[in-house]
């Protein structure tokens, strides 16, 4: 049976690329509620799919590795039915346990060396996917220099990017988000797609499916399937906007978006059942290149009033269009056109499954704290006996 690619197992069939954790820290973009495809499969690798293959990620303090699985399509259709495929590794190796380490096959490995057109292909989706070409690192200063709270935050939520995901994926995943949580996101994301996507390959007994196709999600069987795998009043939704987009725009339309104004895009999403300004957002943010989008959920509501005395929607209970668009607007104006990417960032340090990280910080800053009121105590101290000794020499 084919297994989950580890780094430790052999570096010889990984490919890499340099990338600082700085600019990219895998746990919390892919875990941050942003795309619902990726899982931790073993400890610090993550597997998913993305651009039609199914990729392990995995990274060291300067490098991002990456293993991309080989398919063999046995049989297929299309418009999203499920085919048989098999995978095979491109290399064997036992499973070592124990913290991940490079061995010296690394040394042999093609880091950073293209060799073959297809390689290239892999990298540059690679590339794509994460907005590699956008300099986290500088960002961040920006935002921090005008910010103080998102520079006290980003000490410890270093390395959160935005990715630009596939915006068919992207809509139609955030369609299911609707009075939803990420795990439960999740669950509905997988049921669709082993239900209506192309099945790729299987690893350690677990199947990894393609994104369904437009066509297949448009399909009049799709709203009673799905009712059955309990989306509830989210199958209408899933289906009726994939008939939309087919019947009034075409299969392209959404990709067609990129090169619109932000506004414009946002409104045209608005038009297809199930899609609200939050889910408008977040596919423009996220699939879109609207990085001046800002989804505002009730937790970044709470964000803006709690960390910056944001006034909009004061006296208000619920999330209304106006307080939704004010708060925005603040936003925007604090942080400038990459606003989304900046929201993105609190928002993760808001979630409660990176709870620990604030608090292991607040631990380390304590104790640091604590070590330098010892260091002025020992100065005081120090001093005090210097000027009792003086005194003493002069009496």
């Amino acid at each position: 049976m084919s297994q989950h690619a580890l780094l430790s197992a052999g570096a010889k069939a990984w490919r890499s690329l340099a990338c600082p954790r700085s600019e990219l820290r895998l746990d919390l973009t892919l875990g941050c509620g942003q795309t619902f495809r990726w899982r931790e499969t073993s400890e610090g690798h993550w597997t998913g799919v993305m651009g039609g293959r199914v990729w392990t990620l995995t990274q060291t303090d300067e490098t991002l590795w990456y293993y991309v699985y080989c398919q063999r399509k046995n049989q297929g259709t299309e418009n999203g039915r499920k085919r048989r495929a098999g995978v095979e590794l491109e290399a064997s190796g036992k499973r070592l346990k124990g913290n991940l380490e490079v061995k010296e096959e690394a040394k042999e490995t093609r880091l950073g060396v293209v060799t073959s057109e297809h390689e290239r292909k892999e990298e540059e989706l690679l590339r794509d996917y994460f907005q590699l070409s956008v300099k986290l690192s500088d960002l961040y200063k920006e935002w921090g220099s005008v910010d103080q709270h998102f520079k006290h935050m980003s000490n410890t939520f270093t390395g959160v990017r935005m990715l630009r995901q596939d915006p068919v994926e992207c809509l139609f995943s955030f369609i299911c988000s609707s009075n939803n949580h990420i795990t439960r996101i999740q669950g509905m994301v997988d049921r669709l797609c082993s239900t209506l996507g192309d099945l790729l390959c299987a690893l350690d007994n677990t199947q990894y499916h393609d994104f369904p196709s437009i066509h297949a999600l448009a399909d009049s069987s799709v709203e009673a399937r799905l009712r059955d795998l309990g989306f509830g009043y989210r199958a209408r939704f899933l289906q009726q906007s994939a008939r939309v987009i087919l019947d009034s725009h075409g299969p392209d339309w959404l990709s067609s978006l990129r090169s619109a104004p932000y506004l414009q895009a946002r409104d045209a999403l608005r038009t297809l059942p199930g899609v609200g300004p939050k889910v408008a957002d977040c596919v423009c943010l996220m699939s879109l290149d609207k990085s001046c989008a800002v989804p505002v959920d009730t937790h970044v509501w709470q964000i803006a009033r709690r960390d910056y005395s944001c006034a909009a929607g004061s006296g208000q209970k619920s999330l209304t269009d106006k307080v939704y668009r004010d708060i925005g607007d603040f936003f925007r104006q604090l942080w400038g056109p990459y606003a989304g990417w900046a929201h993105s960032v609190l928002f993760c340090a808001d979630l409660k499954k990176f709870q620990k990280l604030k608090e292991e910080v607040s631990v380390l800053e304590e104790e640091e704290q604590n070590m330098v009121e010892k260091r002025n105590m020992k100065k005081k101290s120090k001093k005090q006996q210097v000027t009792v000794k003086k005194e003493e020499e002069i009496e």
